[in-house]
């Protein structure tokens, strides 16, 4: 009995001894070291909060690893980069963030007022190099305005005034331009070019889809004024519009129609139009035609009118007058009448309508028929008609009588300067801006 119960008071021991090692190795005793002290923590929060701006007055207790943040600060994100700093501090367990925002207006701007006079501070250091920077922005500035007032070159090379203009505005721009890329220099501020290219390029694209339409025309306005196409008072032709010159502009071209209307045309459109200029050659031709019986004699025809176009007052005899066979119709003949005039003395609408007259005049006279167009019938029992009716005799040409010769004498061909004295008038009278010069 004394043996079971030594026994069993051994067993227990025994166990213990058998599985106290395997109890060390599953869960082995944690020990920290090198731990900061609470006053090693408080000192180093001190540091770098009191090296931050704003942060300065935090008051800092640390018990344990716990640290209690108290006091005011400026704004929010004080506040929280207060508590993000001693959150990150080595040894801290805990952070409690008793801090509150400052409601004095005073200790709000305080920063702002701070950093305004630093800014000063940093102006005032580079106030000698701002002051030579601009002395340069100025000096290029008067000698872009120097050099774009400068055109007399320009204009010796045979450039138009708005030309000129033009490119003395892009030597200004040039000039200007140079000086504030050496003023960015010596600012250190070279980095700025690039920033300042590419925005310039792209408000250009912006500016070039928005005043597309503008720019086309000043740039055809330029051609138009070096090129001269026509001077002040030119009677052309644009597409459908027909008119007299008054001005160019930079944006548009000022026609007055026959009618007496002010007409104004887009350079763009000029530039891409065929134009026709009828004051550039004085010598101008008309045409009219005239049908006339088949059953005449042609030649005849054509001989008397040759010989009454050049009896009309205004018609040049060199370039003589034509009349040529045009057409063979089924009941007509064509003929068209064509006759060159000098614009400078004769007016083309009177010498075309009083050749028309006396054409018209004379083959009355004559007997030559213009019928209008008419249905022959044939019979089949030609024999049985009597002399006369199956057609009209063929009359012989003669001279027209003098009573015609002195109606063409006293007629008035002379030319027609109503339009040229509206023009002239609008002229004198418009302050509008005018590229064009008399008989440029």
């Amino acid at each position: 009995m004394a043996l079971l119960v030594l026994m069993s008071w051994q067993l227990p021991v025994c166990g213990q001894e058998l599985y106290a090692p395997e109890a060390a190795v599953t869960a082995p005793q944690i020990q920290v070291q090198g731990v900061p002290e609470d006053a090693a923590i408080r000192s180093r929060l001190l540091a770098v909060l009191d090296a931050i701006d704003g942060l300065q007055d935090i008051e800092v207790q640390v018990t344990s690893g716990v640290v209690t943040l108290a006091g005011e600060v400026p704004s929010s994100r004080l506040n929280r980069e207060a508590f993000e700093i001693a959150s990150r501090t080595d040894g801290v367990v805990y952070v409690v963030n008793r801090l509150s925002e400052e409601a004095d207006v005073a200790s709000r701007l305080r920063p702002a007022s701070r950093k305004f006079q630093e800014i000063g501070a940093d102006l005032l250091r580079a106030l000698p190099v701002g002051l030579v920077a601009l002395l340069v922005v100025v000096l290029f500035w008067f000698l872009g305005q120097w050099a774009g007032s400068r055109g007399a070159w320009l204009r010796r090379a045979g450039m138009s005034d708005l030309a000129v203009n033009l490119g003395l505005r892009i030597v200004r721009l040039l000039v200007i331009g140079i000086g504030f890329l050496i003023a960015l220099e010596i600012l250190d501020a070279t980095a700025m070019v690039g920033a300042l290219l590419g925005i310039a390029g792209i408000a250009g694209i912006a500016l070039g889809f928005a005043f597309r339409n503008i720019a086309e025309n000043y740039l055809a306005g330029v051609l138009l004024s070096a090129r001269n196409p026509f001077a002040i008072g030119d009677q052309v032709q644009i597409g459908e519009f027909l008119g007299k010159v008054v001005r160019l502009t930079s944006r548009d071209t000022v026609l007055m129609t026959l009618d007496g209307n002010h007409l104004r045309i887009p350079n763009s459109n000029i530039i891409t139009s065929a134009m026709l200029n009828f004051t550039r050659n004085p010598l101008r031709r008309f045409e009219f035609k005239v049908g006339v019986s088949v059953d005449l004699d042609v030649a005849a025809a054509r001989n008397l009118g040759i010989e009454t176009l050049r009896r009309t007052k205004g018609i040049l005899p060199d370039p003589g007058p034509q009349v040529l066979i045009s057409e063979l119709g089924d009941s007509t003949v064509q003929l068209s009448f064509l006759a060159w005039i000098d614009q400078r003395e004769t007016d083309i609408l009177k010498a075309r309508s009083e050749a028309i007259r006396l054409v018209k005049a004379v083959f009355d006279e004559a007997g030559i028929e213009m019928p209008e167009p008419i249905y022959r019938i044939h019979l089949r029992d030609a024999a049985a008609l009597k002399p006369g009716e199956g057609g009209a005799a063929r009359p012989e040409a003669a001279p027209p009588p003098s009573q015609t010769a002195a109606t063409a004498e006293s007629s008035d061909v002379t030319a027609d300067h109503t339009i040229d004295e509206q023009v002239a008038n609008d002229l004198n009278t418009s302050d509008e801006e005018n590229l064009l010069k008399k008989g440029g």
